[in-house]
């Protein structure tokens, strides 16, 4: 885990947590983007692989503590350990423990959507071989529809659901499903956007005047901030694409951070009405893509 002081909005602390980093396809991140126009925002490897953070928001009000998404967890096999190129370990107990917090402090874990990269560390292995909550006791927050697809998933769902993900949290109970959009603590409250998943869900964390907004899978990286810019894995682009720009506009305006999960340049960003990049957290960040326009042309 990369040491360094939190975003902090308002009373709110902001914090990322190391998830596990793997590759994906680039084409697959970028859909019907030509790859001359995202390389030059998002460098690509010899094998047209990009690399990919899986980082869960550590999230710290007055009143609770937080988790956004799970990363990838301690349970892939070898096999699929390789396939996804996986190059950082899973420890998030760890990781919180050097910043005085142990599993059973978490109060909520916000799931944005169920994918295995996301869901991932909702189950965890023991160092004696045994399967446990990762914070066991935790309300885990999930938008119903997404619930109802996740576990009775369609042929595309199917290898990105991943069972094993979910039976403790069917078992125990420790479940809140939500419609819609609903306060889960003081300040921070889901709001159902639909795009990448039908049930995908983003956070709004609010406090002292200040605005930060995870938008999930919506915006995984600094490039995709560009509304047109959608993945090939989004299930419903044109929905994606709307809803993009319908919350952009609506929180750039307010002077909102938004935060990334799967970036390795940028945690958090504010962007001006043409999506350009104008500042990011932390300020040391590379400045790998600048510059993302509201239209494919450069």
């Amino acid at each position: 885990m990369e040491h360094m002081d939190p975003l902090k909005v308002g009373d709110i602390e902001i914090r990322w947590l190391s998830g596990g980093d793997f590759k994906l396809d680039g084409g697959t991140l970028f859909g019907v983007v030509p790859k001359v126009l995202w390389q030059k925002r998002y460098p690509v490897d010899a094998g047209n692989c990009i690399l990919m953070r899986n980082d869960p928001l550590l999230v710290r009000t007055p009143d609770a503590v937080i988790v956004i998404d799970t990363g990838l967890g301690n349970k892939l096999s070898e096999k699929q350990q390789r396939i996804y190129q996986v190059s950082s370990c899973w420890d998030i107990p760890a990781q919180l423990g050097q910043l005085g917090i142990s599993r059973e402090d978490v109060d909520y874990v916000v799931l944005t959507h169920g994918d295995f990269d996301h869901a991932g560390g909702i189950e965890m292995i023991t160092t004696a071989g045994d399967r446990e909550l990762t914070f066991p006791k935790a309300t885990h927050v999930v938008q119903k529809a997404e619930w109802q697809d996740l576990s009775h998933p369609g042929d595309r769902a199917k290898a990105t659901y991943l069972e094993e993900n979910f039976v403790l949290l069917r078992r125990q109970g420790r479940l809140q499903l939500v419609e819609g959009d609903e306060e889960i603590c003081p300040g921070v409250i889901v709001r159902h956007s639909g795009g990448h998943t039908r049930g995908h869900q983003m956070v709004e964390m609010t406090s002292g005047g200040g605005t930060a907004l995870h938008l999930g899978d919506l915006c995984p990286t600094h490039a995709h901030v560009n509304p047109l810019w959608v993945m090939a894995y989004d299930n419903f682009p044109l929905e994606a694409i709307a809803r993009k720009k319908q919350y952009l506009t609506k929180y750039l305006a307010r002077g909102s951070w938004f935060t990334l999960y799967h970036d390795p340049f940028h945690r958090a960003i504010k962007i001006d009405p043409a999506y350009r990049i104008i500042a990011s957290w932390p300020e040391s960040a590379s400045g790998q893509g600048g510059d993302c326009t509201g239209s494919m042309a450069e």
